[in-house]
């Protein structure tokens, strides 16, 4: 199955949920799209409520749904909670910290820059947005990348960063320090829910 590229606020409003973790996409419209979006109010089944989760996640962090499931396989290995570790793969792809440092104003945007060849890792050109960043990875902007319009307008608006986040001006750079803790994540996420979906 192909990754989903079309509009990014209609799938907001379906999943009642906002991609962009701003609520921008909510704000005007705050119901279902089409025609019966807000005439459509049945109880959904279980089901349908770890399906919603699932779809959400897998929309927010903007991949498909091998790599969603793959991911999900890893995390499974992992000691701890199955879902917050799910969670913590997922934000330590490479699209996801460039994403949180504030080189592009949303993921999408930042996995184009990951596939154009703008990002480096610890010194070293990486274009793969799945990569996975470990602790202490330092994630810059190429040098020949250093003026970069989009992404220096994005980082100007940026007002603050995640804890598991730090950035150095000068540089352009920004460390990836640790794995996020689940309370500095999306609180609306519902992990158990996916963890249950696939284990049906």
């Amino acid at each position: 199955m192909s990754r989903y590229t079309g509009p990014s606020f209609k799938k907001a409003r379906r999943t009642n949920f906002s991609l962009l973790e701003s609520g921008k996409e909510l704000a005007r419209r705050p119901y279902g799209p089409g025609q019966h979006g807000q005439s459509r109010k049945r109880k959904p089944s279980n089901y349908s409520e770890q399906l919603t989760e699932k779809q959400k996640v897998k929309f927010m962090y903007g991949l498909n749904e091998r790599q969603f499931k793959k991911t999900f396989k890893e995390a499974s290995k992992m000691t701890g909670m199955h879902g917050e570790n799910f969670l913590k793969l997922l934000e330590s792809r490479l699209d996801n910290v460039a994403y949180r440092i504030g080189f592009a104003n949303t993921r999408r945007a930042s996995r184009q820059l990951v596939n154009h060849g703008h990002i480096t890792v610890n010194g070293k050109k990486v274009d793969i947005p799945s990569y996975r960043c470990k602790p202490g990875d330092v994630v810059a902007l190429k040098e020949l990348s250093a003026s970069h319009k989009t992404a220096l307008a994005s980082l100007e608006k940026v007002l603050k960063r995640v804890d598991f986040i730090t950035y150095d001006e000068s540089k352009k750079a920004g460390t990836f320090v640790r794995l996020p803790e689940r309370s500095e994540l999306n609180p609306d996420i519902k992990e158990s829910y996916i963890v249950e979906f696939y284990n049906r």
